[in-house]
């Protein structure tokens, strides 16, 4: 079933330069993901992991999503069946408007906020996807808390006659070691798909800086994640066991933060007994340029379960092109220059591209194309019975 696309009706009346243009790129998105959208049928479900960036608060400076955006971002979500959404902000006024585009058969679950005041939500087809009353974020137990490392306020000077090294050791101690749970917590639901029963967990693995502490700080919530699971499906999941006597599957994805497939990063995700899906590890899916923040890592015991195949969305194919149309079309949307006081875009090109990341995004969707349909293997069972 097609996205409702009324709304470009009304948008029309108001500006019908720009509802023109909407319609003509939602037309050349729906060419270009015809090949996604291909794997669709009654024995697949396409998951999709998408980090939507600051969706939307406009609290960065660069303006709030235009209208026609809302399309766009719809369309691409519209091609899976369920998809795992990072970075949406408390006020959910966005979301209910992409929702009304994406249609009635489509639903959401999301979390309250946590760190830098962000949600996490799975929006997912119901005709394809069902919620099986089970959600929850994920609290770690004492003795598995992260380790991370706190600023504190120097010591006071000593007076200038103290020795060198008594004054040393006031003025060194600038953090604090302490245990606490992930900075952004992750979300677990538990869905049903087909014949295939799947706990999902979304996450924002935390950032910070690229080396040090803060880069420790960032393997050691992905190690701690992928921990608490491993230990979950091999202990606890014996108690939650299916009809067939399988437990408990379990998928990750989102926004990892990983540096590249040889990273510690990765090692950390791959810990456990994890893997990452071939059709999607590495640079299988990536261009020369693309980051690898967004993985998705399975530990799935049901020996029926597939990943038919993979990909990543170029969402630039067709709309915020990098072309000087494309840049003298949204150039009046655009602010003065870049109000960041970091890295600050010093050209037009430069402030234009970084500008449609909070339009589009910065990071593309993820996705895989699993195997849901068992039936054949439930009645071959009984055939040999």
């Amino acid at each position: 079933m097609s996205n409702n696309y009324a709304g470009l009706r009304a948008l029309a009346k108001l500006d019908p330069v720009a509802a023109k243009r909407c319609a003509e790129r939602l037309i050349a998105i729906r060419a270009s993901l015809e090949l996604v959208r291909a794997n669709k049928n009654d024995g697949t479900l396409l998951l999709a992991t998408w980090n939507i960036r600051d969706f939307d608060s406009n609290k960065f400076g660069f303006g709030p999503r235009l209208p026609e955006s809302f399309y766009y971002l719809a369309e691409m979500i519209s091609a899976f069946d369920l998809v795992a959404l990072q970075e949406i902000n408390r006020d959910l006024s966005a979301l209910e408007k992409l929702m009304r585009i994406l249609g009635r058969e489509w639903d959401y679950i999301a979390t309250d906020t946590s760190g830098n005041d962000e949600r996490m939500v799975f929006v997912y087809n119901t005709e394809k996807v069902w919620f099986r009353k089970v959600a929850g974020e994920i609290v770690l137990p004492e003795g598995q808390l992260v380790v991370a490392h706190k600023k504190v306020k120097p010591a006071a000077k000593l007076d200038e006659g103290a020795e060198a090294a008594k004054l040393a050791a006031a003025t060194k101690a600038e953090f604090t070691e302490v245990k606490q749970q992930f900075a952004r917590t992750p979300f677990l639901v538990a869905f049903q798909s087909g014949w295939f029963r799947f706990s999902l967990c979304t996450v924002h693995i935390y950032y910070g800086e690229a080396s040090g502490m803060a880069l420790k700080q960032r393997v050691d919530e992905i190690r701690k994640l992928v921990g608490f699971f491993a230990e979950r499906q091999d202990k606890a999941s014996k108690q939650e066991k299916d009809r067939a006597g399988n437990v408990e599957n379990y998928i990750l994805l989102g926004d990892f933060n990983v540096v590249s497939p040889k990273h510690e990063t990765m090692e950390a995700l791959k810990d456990k007994g994890f893997t990452i899906p071939p059709e999607i590890d590495g640079d299988t899916v990536r261009k020369k340029g693309d980051h690898y923040y967004d993985q998705m890592a399975v530990r799935v015991k049901d020996k029926r379960f597939k990943v038919l195949k993979g990909g990543m969305v170029d969402m630039y194919a067709d709309v915020f092109r990098e072309t000087p149309e494309d840049l003298a079309i949204y150039k009046s949307a655009m602010p003065a220059e870049d109000p960041e006081k970091k890295a600050k875009a010093k050209t037009p090109e430069a402030l234009y591209r970084k500008w449609r990341t909070w339009q589009m995004s910065d990071h593309h969707p993820l996705w895989i194309a699993i195997r849901t349909d068992f039936a054949d293997d439930y009645l071959s069972e009984i055939a040999k019975a």
